[in-house]
């Protein structure tokens, strides 16, 4: 494989790694923006423009966009998150050149009023859809808790106030400001020619305007909150912990994916068989979640109600022995077998690599290989999981719980 990275005169940086036995390509545009880059008139727009992308532009219907995708067999999408918004497709080599002029096309959206007012329905509906969802709605909730004022804690489907509120001008303005070349990256993977691809992005790009993008970087430790809420037609109890971990930038990232494995794997870690083998709850994982400048800890639990005070008294126990006795060198062995599975086989597809790589770019601004990550996971050593446990306490969470109404 052979990496190659170019950036235009606007800011515009392209990557891209070659691997010319691979059977299929993949291109993504990754813009560094999302829900933490909002304020709380705008909350929500970035997700809402991540739909009005694919609903046309001055030369494109909606339907002559998806016409495109589906005429090449295109396997495409986009999501937004806390930090970013991805559009991506994965495709036959012999339709890349294609489908990126496509994309190109389409990250210069019409942004018509009355798609937006159309489009306005959608998204309030899928944040209903959502708040349906407990194991959704408690997570969004507890964010919102767990950072307090800090921007990570922004909800990245806004709510139905800030939606409804939300004017076609204030999107029009979000895109200028944040949808900058310099704000963005165009990455690919798998079996394509460079010298062509490059040459595409140039002529499709180059005229895009740059412009001063800020965002503000803090890291924070967490309000460690507890708050509980009844709500109707629940059947179980959802509980959302969130503590402090190392941010995407951090070194000590790799052991923060480890400790979070063997703390809170589906299957064979410490809550699997204190919480789930022994039934006390129906699901127990824990996550960790690297964010720019920040990082954290994400535990979803799902149980009955009077099973809750003893799931959090384990839960309790299994951070404190963490904190004391540290983790073994038994748990580390099975917790790096499991994330190198992991990465190596979600590699192996060009699709796969491209998230990598457009991530490693986003937020180090390096180009790492495969073996460089495989490398860093098998240099984590038991001491350094357990100095990060002492430096980022499990203990000190915030925690939030959506509890089925006591009248039924």
């Amino acid at each position: 494989m052979e990496f190659k990275v170019n950036k235009l005169k606007n800011g515009l940086t392209v990557i891209g790694e070659v691997n010319k036995s691979a059977k299929s390509s993949a291109v993504g545009f990754f813009v560094r923006t999302g829900a933490r880059d909002e304020n709380p008139q705008i909350n929500g727009v970035s997700h809402f423009l991540e739909h009005m992308v694919f609903k046309g532009t001055v030369k494109l219907s909606p339907f002559e966009v998806n016409e495109a995708f589906d005429r090449t067999g295109a396997q495409y999408n986009a999501f937004t998150s806390e930090e970013n918004t991805i559009f991506w497709a994965a495709l036959l080599p012999e339709y890349l050149v294609e489908i990126t002029k496509l994309w190109i096309e389409m990250m210069r959206p019409a942004l018509r009023t009355e798609d937006f007012n159309i489009e306005k329905q959608v998204i309030k509906e899928e944040i209903a859809m959502y708040k349906d969802q407990p194991s959704y709605d408690v997570l969004d909730r507890c964010r919102t808790l767990y950072f307090g004022g800090h921007p990570c804690g922004n909800s990245v489907l806004g709510s139905v106030q800030s939606i409804e509120a939300l004017t076609a001008e204030q999107m029009r303005e979000y895109f200028t400001s944040r949808y900058a070349p310099n704000n963005m990256i165009a990455a690919f993977a798998g079996n394509f020619d460079w010298d062509e691809i490059r040459n595409v992005i140039e002529t499709g790009c180059a005229a895009w305007e740059s412009r001063d993008i800020d965002r503000k970087l803090s890291d924070t430790r967490g309000t460690r909150a507890k708050e509980r809420l009844e709500k109707a037609n629940l059947a179980r109890e959802h509980i959302c912990l969130i503590s402090p971990s190392v941010s995407a930038q951090d070194t000590q990232r790799f052991a923060a994916s480890l400790l979070s494995m063997i703390i809170g794997d589906s299957v064979g870690s410490r809550f699997f068989w204190e919480l789930v083998d022994k039934a006390i709850v129906e699901t127990a994982s824990m996550e960790y979640s690297p964010m720019d400048g920040a990082g954290a800890n994400f535990t979803y639990i799902r149980c009955s109600s009077e099973n809750a005070n003893k799931a959090m008294e384990i839960v309790g126990r299994i951070f404190a022995e963490a904190t004391k006795a540290g983790v073994t060198e038994n748990e580390l062995k099975m917790a790096k077998n499991k994330v190198l599975s992991a990465l190596v086989i979600k590699n192996e597809l060009p699709m796969g690599r491209l998230v990598d790589l457009g991530f490693n770019w986003t937020y180090l601004r390096q180009y790492r290989t495969i073996e460089q990550d495989v490398s860093s996971i098998k240099a984590v050593a038991v001491a350094d999981i357990n100095a990060l446990i002492k430096e980022y306490p499990l203990s000190e969470f915030a925690q939030f719980s959506l509890a089925p109404a006591k009248n039924g």
